[in-house]
């Protein structure tokens, strides 16, 4: 049988692409993980901004 192996999945961050733009303290900023073969390119979701308190684009950070 296979060995599986969990080097294809990392963990990376999500920082708000909106707070740096509106000049307000503090970043927010997510964990989460994702298979570098299935997703070479940068990371980016919806996520919830608690500062801003709305919905924002969170793009990857490296």
């Amino acid at each position: 049988m296979a060995k599986k192996t969990k080097d294809a999945r990392i963990q990376v961050i999500l920082e708000c692409t909106e707070h740096k733009e509106s000049g307000m303290p503090g970043t927010s900023r997510y964990i989460t993980t994702k298979n570098k073969k299935n997703t070479p390119e940068r990371l980016e979701m919806k996520k919830y901004n608690p500062i801003l308190k709305k919905m924002t684009v969170h793009r990857e950070i490296k």
